[in-house]
C-alpha cells in the first residue's frame, strides 16, 4: 500500500492508532461510576448528577504540566513515571482547597507517535489517577514533525474537582496558635530541574548513570523520582480530622506556597530543625555552591505538603498519615502578628 501523503508529511496515524489500543485497558483502570463511554470520542463525559449528593457544590479546576523532568525521562528512556509528575502536579492543587479530584484530561505532543512510549506515559498517568481516586476522563495525542524532534515529546494536563462551599479550605479559616504540619515528598518532585540539571548534568558533569552511594542508586533514578500524589491520603485526612488550610509545595519551595494560604495579620514560623532533606537537595546545593534561602526558594526541601490545622488535632492527623505510609511531622506555628501575611524559616535543618 502506498504511503499518505500526510504519512509523508511526517505524521503517522495508523501510529496513533495503535497507540490508542495499547493505552485502552491502562485508562479502563481508572474509571469512576460516574464515567459514560469509554476512549474513542471527541469528549468525555461525566455525569454531573453526582454533584446532586451536595448541598452547595463548588467547582475545582487546575491545569499544569510536567516542565523540563522530561527531557530526564527520555535521555534514561523510561517513561512510565512521568505521569505520575502530572497528576500529582494537578491534583494535588485541587485537594489544598478540601475540593475531591473527579476526572483528568491529559495532552501528549511529540515529534513522532512510538505507540509503546505513548502508551508507557499513559500508564504512569493511569496509575496515578487511580492512587488519586480520579478518572483520566479523555486525551490527546498530537504529532507535531518539523516543530518537535522525532523523540521529543510534552506532556500536560488539566483536572477537575469539588467542594462542599462550607468546606472550602483557606485562609479565612486559619487560627491564631494553629500547627503547621509537614508530609515528606518523595524527592524533588516536577520542580526545579532547570536548575538541577544545571548544577549537575551541564556545571559539573555528571553523568545520569554515575552511581551515589548517597542515594543507594544511580543519579539519574533518583532524579527520576516519581512525584508522590498526596490526594488520597489527604482526602482520607480530611474525612477524619479538621483542617483549616493546606499548601502544595512546588516551584518557589515551602515559603512561597505557604504565605498563598495565610491570613494578613498571621505569622507562620517553620523550624527547619524539624527535618532532614534528602541527599538529593544536598547534593544540588553543594555542587552548586547555592545559598539555603536561594535554594529554598526553588526546591522543596523536603516537604510536599504543609496542613495547617489545630493544634489537638494533630496527633491523630500524624495517626492517621502513618497509617497510610505516609511520614508527615509538626514542623512550625501560626501566630497573630500585626501584617501582610508572612512565613519565616529559622533555625537550620540537622547534618549527617
Amino acid at each position: 500500500m502506498s504511503q499518505s501523503a500526510y504519512a509523508r508529511a511526517g505524521v503517522d496515524i495508523h501510529a496513533g492508532d495503535e497507540a490508542v489500543e495499547l493505552m485502552r485497558s491502562h485508562v479502563a483502570r481508572t474509571r469512576r461510576p460516574e464515567v459514560l463511554g469509554g476512549i474513542g470520542g471527541f469528549a468525555g463525559l461525566f455525569d454531573a448528577s453526582a454533584l446532586a449528593r451536595y448541598r452547595h457544590p463548588l467547582l475545582a479546576t487546575s491545569t499544569d504540566g510536567v516542565g523540563t523532568k522530561v527531557a530526564l525521562a527520555r535521555a534514561l528512556d523510561v517513561h512510565d513515571t512521568i505521569g505520575w509528575d502530572l497528576v500529582g502536579m494537578l491534583v494535588d492543587d485541587l485537594v489544598v482547597c478540601g475540593a475531591e479530584p473527579l476526572f483528568l484530561t491529559d495532552y501528549i505532543a511529540c515529534g513522532h507517535v512510538v505507540p509503546e512510549r505513548i502508551a508507557a506515559i499513559v500508564k504512569g498517568v493511569a496509575d496515578a489517577c487511580v492512587a488519586a481516586g480520579c478518572a483520566l476522563l479523555g486525551g490527546e495525542t498530537a504529532e507535531h514533525p518539523g516543530l518537535m524532534g522525532a523523540d521529543e515529546y510534552d506532556i500536560a494536563g488539566a483536572t477537575t474537582g469539588a467542594v462542599e462551599a462550607d468546606e472550602l479550605l483557606g485562609p479565612d479559616r486559619v487560627r491564631d496558635g494553629d500547627v503547621a504540619l509537614a508530609m515528606a515528598s518523595s524527592g524533588l518532585h516536577s520542580n526545579g530541574y532547570s536548575l538541577v540539571r544545571r548544577v549537575l548534568l551541564e556545571d559539573a558533569g555528571l553523568a545520569l548513570d554515575r552511581e551515589i552511594p548517597e542515594f543507594g542508586r544511580s543519579l539519574g533514578l533518583e532524579l527520576l523520582e516519581p512525584t508522590h500524589v498526596y490526594a488520597g491520603e489527604v482526602m482520607t485526612l480530611l474525612r477524619t480530622v479538621t483542617v483549616h488550610a493546606m499548601s502544595h509545595i512546588t516551584g518557589g519551595g515551602l515559603a512561597n506556597n505557604l504565605v498563598r494560604v495565610v491570613p494578613d495579620g498571621m505569622l507562620v514560623t517553620v523550624d527547619r530543625a524539624t527535618w532532614r532533606p534528602g541527599p538529593v537537595f544536598e547534593l544540588v546545593r553543594s555542587v552548586g555552591r547555592i545559598g539555603e534561602e536561594d535554594i529554598e526558594e526553588t526546591l522543596n526541601m523536603g516537604v510536599g505538603m504543609v496542613a495547617l490545622l489545630p493544634a489537638d488535632q494533630v496527633d491523630e492527623a500524624r495517626r492517621v498519615l502513618g497509617g497510610l505510609g505516609l511520614d508527615a511531622w509538626v514542623c512550625g506555628r501560626v501566630e497573630a502578628r500585626p501584617g501582610p501575611a508572612a512565613v519565616e524559616l529559622v533555625g537550620g535543618h540537622p547534618r549527617a
